[in-house]
């Protein structure tokens, strides 16, 4: 049976929401410019192995303020973390499907502008949605699903046109972007709904389901940077490239991972709607001043459709905390009622 919902604050939540807003504005922008400007290109999955490291460490941290000594500390990693190898499998699913995402985004925003990436990058309010349906047994009201069409079509006007960034010179391959973009919308819908589902089925702490979660994430990203880098890092180095711009973009990945996980558990889809809305406006803002973002008409049209979409699919409609028994209706029923 599915836990109650923690009773918080509104200004803890208004602090989440500004801090969740902020940190996906400026980590689009900063990782961005690290890939467009810096003359000696880094690694990107050395990037995201290291995010996961800072990561498990802050979660750990975090874990030993809530358990209060490092005695309860120990006892809460041998028991649900080194003595629960079947939880850590369970958890290596999301870590998997996270790290691909990850790595997507780094490719995405290397041939895609920002505001471009945030716009489109909304489609995983359409995956998450039917992961919601057929992984969680939820339903969506009509409005939801209006709401879910509504967002198509501003992505699909925002690509109608796209946007030009005047002061960028690198080489650019927008359908390697775009397509980047597609795969990290299929993981984030299916990984953040499994791991809410994890998360919302048992009293296990949060910080103990980061802990396994970023575990596996080591694992998988050091693989991936054998397989896509190897040779390469083994030439140059783990942190060929690195400077003060890539270690704050690693830093913002760090951040925005746990802020995500925090998210899930303490907010609602209202607030998590603003939050979109608003780091799309600003990442257009800072777009057009560094990297000299051409507006036109139907990106405008496109980015304003998506943002009144987003808002309409949170609104207030029922308690979805909680994951529905699973007799209530079939998948498809479920489908089908839409």
């Amino acid at each position: 049976m599915s836990p109650p919902k923690e009773n918080v604050s509104l200004l803890f939540k208004l602090y989440c929401l500004a801090v969740m807003t902020l940190v996906a504005a400026t980590y689009t922008v900063a990782l961005r410019y690290t890939r467009t400007v810096e003359t000696e290109l880094y690694f990107s999955t050395t990037a995201v192995c290291i995010a996961e490291v800072i990561k498990l460490f802050l979660s750990v941290g975090i874990l030993a303020k809530e358990t209060g000594s490092l005695a309860r500390l120990i006892t809460s990693l041998k028991e649900n973390v080194f003595g629960s190898p079947t939880e850590l499998l369970k958890l290596s699913v999301p870590s998997l499907v996270y790290a691909l995402q990850n790595n997507m985004a780094f490719v995405a925003l290397s041939n895609l502008d920002v505001a471009v990436y945030q716009v489109t990058y909304q489609l995983k309010i359409p995956c998450t949605a039917l992961c919601t349906v057929l992984m969680l047994n939820r339903t969506l009201s009509k409005l939801q699903w209006f709401s879910v069409f509504m967002l198509c079509g501003g992505v699909t006007l925002v690509q109608w046109k796209p946007a030009q960034a005047t002061k960028v010179q690198v080489e650019q391959n927008p359908w390697l972007g775009f397509g980047a973009i597609a795969v990290a919308v299929l993981c984030s819908g299916f990984a953040g709904v499994y791991f809410e589902k994890v998360l919302k089925s048992s009293d296990t702490s949060l910080w103990v389901r980061n802990i396994q979660m970023y575990l596996s994430g080591i694992v998988v990203t050091l693989f991936s940077v054998y397989m896509s880098d190897g040779a390469q890092v083994l030439e140059k180095g783990f942190f060929y490239g690195y400077t003060y711009y890539v270690w704050f973009v690693i830093f913002l990945a760090s951040v925005g991972g746990l802020y995500t996980s925090v998210v899930v558990k303490y907010t609602d889809n209202i607030m998590k709607g603003f939050s979109a809305a608003a780091a799309i406006v600003l990442s257009t803002v800072a777009s057009v001043i560094l990297f000299g973002l051409q507006i036109t008409v139907t990106f405008s049209l496109g980015a304003l459709l998506v943002c009144i979409s987003i808002y309409l699919y949170g609104l207030p409609r029922q308690d979805t905390t909680k994951i529905q028994p699973s007799e209530t209706k079939s998948s498809k029923e479920r489908l089908a009622t839409v």
